[in-house]
Protein backbone atom coordinates (compact mmCIF):
# COMPACT_ATOMS: atom_id res chain seq x y z
CA UNK A 1 0.00 0.00 0.00
CA UNK A 2 1.56 3.60 -0.98
CA UNK A 3 2.24 5.80 1.65
CA UNK A 4 2.15 9.56 1.20
CA UNK A 5 3.99 11.91 3.53
CA UNK A 6 3.52 15.52 4.18
CA UNK A 7 5.05 17.99 6.21
CA UNK A 8 4.06 21.39 7.46
CA UNK A 9 6.29 23.89 9.10
CA UNK A 10 6.19 27.73 10.16
CA UNK A 11 10.06 28.70 8.78
CA UNK A 12 9.53 31.83 10.38
CA UNK A 13 11.21 33.86 7.26
CA UNK A 14 11.99 31.74 4.27
CA UNK A 15 15.35 33.53 3.33
CA UNK A 16 16.80 33.28 6.85
CA UNK A 17 15.82 29.84 7.43
CA UNK A 18 17.60 28.58 4.28
CA UNK A 19 20.88 29.62 6.15
CA UNK A 20 20.18 27.01 8.88
CA UNK A 21 19.66 24.11 6.93
CA UNK A 22 16.50 24.32 5.31
CA UNK A 23 17.27 22.26 2.01
CA UNK A 24 19.14 19.74 3.60
CA UNK A 25 16.42 18.60 5.88
CA UNK A 26 14.40 19.32 2.79
CA UNK A 27 16.47 16.78 0.65
CA UNK A 28 16.84 14.67 3.63
CA UNK A 29 13.24 14.16 4.46
CA UNK A 30 11.68 13.74 0.69
CA UNK A 31 8.53 14.79 1.82
CA UNK A 32 5.90 14.19 -1.21
CA UNK A 33 4.25 17.43 -0.23
CA UNK A 34 5.52 19.90 1.99
CA UNK A 35 3.54 23.47 2.91
CA UNK A 36 5.18 26.33 4.46
CA UNK A 37 4.12 29.20 6.56
CA UNK A 38 5.23 33.10 6.87
CA UNK A 39 7.48 33.11 4.69
CA UNK A 40 8.20 36.89 4.49
CA UNK A 41 8.95 37.61 1.30
CA UNK A 42 7.30 39.22 -2.35
CA UNK A 43 7.88 36.49 -5.81
CA UNK A 44 11.19 38.42 -6.98
CA UNK A 45 12.41 37.85 -3.50
CA UNK A 46 12.14 34.26 -4.06
CA UNK A 47 15.92 33.02 -4.04
CA UNK A 48 17.02 30.60 -7.27
CA UNK A 49 17.64 27.76 -5.17
CA UNK A 50 13.93 27.39 -3.94
CA UNK A 51 12.12 27.41 -6.95
CA UNK A 52 14.81 24.93 -8.18
CA UNK A 53 14.36 22.39 -5.44
CA UNK A 54 14.40 18.86 -7.78
CA UNK A 55 11.55 16.48 -8.26
CA UNK A 56 9.41 19.43 -6.87
CA UNK A 57 6.50 21.74 -8.28
CA UNK A 58 5.89 24.64 -6.76
CA UNK A 59 3.34 27.67 -5.80
CA UNK A 60 3.29 30.74 -2.99
CA UNK A 61 0.88 33.19 -1.83
CA UNK A 62 2.41 36.11 -1.50
CA UNK A 63 0.85 39.12 0.88
CA UNK A 64 0.75 42.54 -0.45
CA UNK A 65 2.68 43.96 2.27
CA UNK A 66 6.56 43.65 1.82
CA UNK A 67 8.26 41.20 4.61
CA UNK A 68 4.94 39.62 5.88
CA UNK A 69 2.67 36.52 5.99
CA UNK A 70 3.05 34.35 2.91
CA UNK A 71 2.91 30.63 2.13
CA UNK A 72 4.01 27.88 -0.01
CA UNK A 73 3.56 24.61 -1.06
CA UNK A 74 6.17 21.89 -2.72
CA UNK A 75 4.97 18.90 -4.34
CA UNK A 76 5.62 16.03 -6.21
CA UNK A 77 3.11 16.05 -8.29
CA UNK A 78 1.58 19.54 -9.84
CA UNK A 79 -1.76 19.91 -8.57
CA UNK A 80 -4.90 20.21 -10.49
CA UNK A 81 -5.67 23.70 -10.04
CA UNK A 82 -4.56 26.21 -7.12
CA UNK A 83 -6.34 28.93 -5.86
CA UNK A 84 -4.77 31.79 -3.15
CA UNK A 85 -7.27 32.99 -1.79
CA UNK A 86 -10.66 32.31 -0.20
CA UNK A 87 -11.86 34.84 -2.74
CA UNK A 88 -12.27 37.75 -0.17
CA UNK A 89 -10.20 40.72 -0.38
CA UNK A 90 -9.58 41.54 3.25
CA UNK A 91 -8.13 37.74 3.99
CA UNK A 92 -6.66 37.51 0.76
CA UNK A 93 -4.18 40.47 0.38
CA UNK A 94 -2.51 38.64 3.48
CA UNK A 95 -0.99 35.61 1.73
CA UNK A 96 -1.81 33.28 4.13
CA UNK A 97 -4.35 31.06 2.06
CA UNK A 98 -3.19 28.44 -0.64
CA UNK A 99 -6.16 25.74 -1.98
CA UNK A 100 -4.71 22.94 -3.85
CA UNK A 101 -6.67 20.22 -5.63
CA UNK A 102 -5.72 16.78 -5.74
CA UNK A 103 -7.17 13.54 -7.31
CA UNK A 104 -9.37 12.82 -3.85
CA UNK A 105 -8.87 15.94 -1.33
CA UNK A 106 -7.85 19.43 -1.74
CA UNK A 107 -5.26 20.50 0.43
CA UNK A 108 -5.35 23.65 2.41
CA UNK A 109 -2.12 25.18 3.76
CA UNK A 110 -3.31 28.11 5.85
CA UNK A 111 -1.31 30.40 7.86
CA UNK A 112 -3.54 32.07 10.14
CA UNK A 113 -4.01 35.50 11.81
CA UNK A 114 -2.71 36.36 15.20
CA UNK A 115 -5.02 38.06 17.15
CA UNK A 116 -2.57 39.51 19.82
CA UNK A 117 -2.37 43.34 18.44
CA UNK A 118 -5.30 44.84 19.02
CA UNK A 119 -9.11 44.34 19.35
CA UNK A 120 -9.49 45.11 15.78
CA UNK A 121 -7.03 41.73 14.90
CA UNK A 122 -8.32 39.20 16.94
CA UNK A 123 -11.92 40.10 14.95
CA UNK A 124 -10.46 39.91 11.73
CA UNK A 125 -8.84 36.66 12.97
CA UNK A 126 -12.06 34.88 14.26
CA UNK A 127 -14.15 35.99 10.60
CA UNK A 128 -11.02 34.44 9.00
CA UNK A 129 -11.67 31.43 10.71
CA UNK A 130 -15.25 31.32 9.72
CA UNK A 131 -14.24 32.32 5.86
CA UNK A 132 -12.11 28.96 6.69
CA UNK A 133 -14.49 26.65 7.84
CA UNK A 134 -17.41 27.83 5.16
CA UNK A 135 -14.33 27.21 2.03
CA UNK A 136 -13.69 23.81 3.28
CA UNK A 137 -17.20 22.82 3.94
CA UNK A 138 -17.47 23.57 0.20
CA UNK A 139 -15.03 21.42 -0.69
CA UNK A 140 -16.98 18.99 1.51
CA UNK A 141 -20.24 19.54 -0.33
CA UNK A 142 -18.28 19.04 -3.98
CA UNK A 143 -18.00 15.44 -2.78
CA UNK A 144 -13.74 15.93 -1.70
CA UNK A 145 -12.17 15.01 1.44
CA UNK A 146 -9.48 17.43 2.75
CA UNK A 147 -6.68 17.84 4.22
CA UNK A 148 -5.72 20.84 6.55
CA UNK A 149 -2.44 22.24 7.72
CA UNK A 150 -1.06 25.16 8.90
CA UNK A 151 0.39 27.85 11.95
CA UNK A 152 -3.48 27.75 13.61
CA UNK A 153 -2.51 30.46 16.14
CA UNK A 154 -4.47 28.51 18.98
CA UNK A 155 -4.01 26.00 21.26
CA UNK A 156 -6.95 24.03 21.59
CA UNK A 157 -6.81 22.42 25.04
CA UNK A 158 -4.74 22.90 28.15
CA UNK A 159 -3.10 20.08 27.80
CA UNK A 160 -1.82 21.89 24.12
CA UNK A 161 0.01 24.41 25.78
CA UNK A 162 2.59 25.02 29.17
CA UNK A 163 1.20 27.48 30.89
CA UNK A 164 -2.44 27.35 30.08
CA UNK A 165 -4.13 29.67 33.41
CA UNK A 166 -1.38 32.05 32.64
CA UNK A 167 -2.50 32.64 29.11
CA UNK A 168 -6.29 31.94 28.91
CA UNK A 169 -6.84 35.56 28.75
CA UNK A 170 -4.41 35.88 25.80
CA UNK A 171 -4.89 35.47 22.27
CA UNK A 172 -3.72 32.20 21.08
CA UNK A 173 -6.14 30.73 24.18
CA UNK A 174 -9.39 32.76 24.44
CA UNK A 175 -12.15 30.92 24.43
CA UNK A 176 -13.53 31.85 21.70
CA UNK A 177 -10.66 30.87 19.74
CA UNK A 178 -10.09 27.73 21.21
CA UNK A 179 -14.73 27.55 20.14
CA UNK A 180 -13.74 27.60 16.48
CA UNK A 181 -11.32 24.08 16.71
CA UNK A 182 -14.02 23.00 18.98
CA UNK A 183 -16.69 24.00 15.35
CA UNK A 184 -13.90 22.33 13.40
CA UNK A 185 -14.49 19.00 15.31
CA UNK A 186 -18.24 18.93 15.55
CA UNK A 187 -17.98 19.08 11.30
CA UNK A 188 -15.81 16.23 11.55
CA UNK A 189 -12.72 17.32 11.12
CA UNK A 190 -9.83 15.19 13.00
CA UNK A 191 -7.25 16.41 15.02
CA UNK A 192 -4.58 13.75 13.64
CA UNK A 193 -1.97 14.38 16.37
CA UNK A 194 -4.35 13.42 18.58
CA UNK A 195 -5.46 9.92 16.95
CA UNK A 196 -1.90 9.18 18.56
CA UNK A 197 -1.33 10.67 21.80
CA UNK A 198 -3.36 12.29 24.71
CA UNK A 199 -0.73 13.84 26.15
CA UNK A 200 0.87 16.92 26.93
CA UNK A 201 4.16 18.58 26.42
CA UNK A 202 4.05 17.93 23.00
CA UNK A 203 4.65 21.74 21.56
CA UNK A 204 5.52 23.14 18.06
CA UNK A 205 6.24 26.59 18.76
CA UNK A 206 8.55 27.96 21.69
CA UNK A 207 9.12 32.05 22.39
CA UNK A 208 12.63 32.70 21.51
CA UNK A 209 13.05 35.60 23.18
CA UNK A 210 12.69 33.74 26.76
CA UNK A 211 14.66 30.51 25.34
CA UNK A 212 11.40 29.08 25.68
CA UNK A 213 12.62 25.97 23.52
CA UNK A 214 15.49 24.78 26.23
CA UNK A 215 12.94 24.82 28.63
CA UNK A 216 9.55 23.11 26.61
CA UNK A 217 7.72 25.75 27.79
CA UNK A 218 5.65 26.03 24.73
CA UNK A 219 2.56 25.75 22.32
CA UNK A 220 0.69 23.41 19.68
CA UNK A 221 -0.35 25.87 17.24
CA UNK A 222 0.40 23.86 14.15
CA UNK A 223 -2.09 21.27 13.01
CA UNK A 224 -3.09 18.83 10.34
CA UNK A 225 -6.30 17.87 10.18
CA UNK A 226 -7.94 15.66 8.19
CA UNK A 227 -11.99 15.49 6.77
CA UNK A 228 -14.11 12.65 8.52
CA UNK A 229 -13.96 10.57 5.36
CA UNK A 230 -9.78 10.68 5.62
CA UNK A 231 -9.21 9.63 8.73
CA UNK A 232 -9.31 5.70 8.18
CA UNK A 233 -6.17 6.80 5.78
CA UNK A 234 -4.48 8.01 8.39
CA UNK A 235 -1.31 6.47 9.42
CA UNK A 236 0.67 8.37 11.72
CA UNK A 237 0.91 12.02 12.50
CA UNK A 238 3.92 13.25 14.53
CA UNK A 239 5.80 16.64 15.93
CA UNK A 240 9.17 17.44 14.99
CA UNK A 241 10.37 19.62 17.98
CA UNK A 242 14.63 18.15 17.61
CA UNK A 243 14.45 20.20 13.82
CA UNK A 244 15.75 23.96 14.68
CA UNK A 245 15.84 26.62 12.38
CA UNK A 246 12.69 28.51 13.22
CA UNK A 247 10.09 29.36 16.43
CA UNK A 248 8.00 26.83 15.42
CA UNK A 249 9.14 22.90 14.45
CA UNK A 250 8.10 21.04 11.64
CA UNK A 251 4.81 18.30 11.76
CA UNK A 252 4.23 15.61 9.21
CA UNK A 253 1.00 13.15 8.64
CA UNK A 254 1.20 10.15 6.74
CA UNK A 255 -1.58 9.03 5.00
CA UNK A 256 -2.14 5.48 3.47
CA UNK A 257 -3.78 3.93 0.33
CA UNK A 258 -3.60 7.87 -1.15
CA UNK A 259 -1.69 9.05 -3.67
CA UNK A 260 -1.13 12.66 -5.52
Amino acid sequence: MSTLRLICWNVNGLRAILKKGFLEYVFQEQPDILCIQETKLQEDQLPDEVSRIPGYRICFAFAERKGYSGVGLFSRTAPEWVERGFGISRFDAEGRILIAGFPVFDLYTIYFPNGKASDERLRYKLDFYTACLDRMKKSIEDGREVVLCGDVNTAHREIDLARPKQNENISGFLPEERAWIDRLIAEGFVDTFRMFSGEGGHYTWWDQKSRARERNIGWRIDYFFVSEGMAGNVAKSSIHPGVMGSDHCPVSLELDGVQI
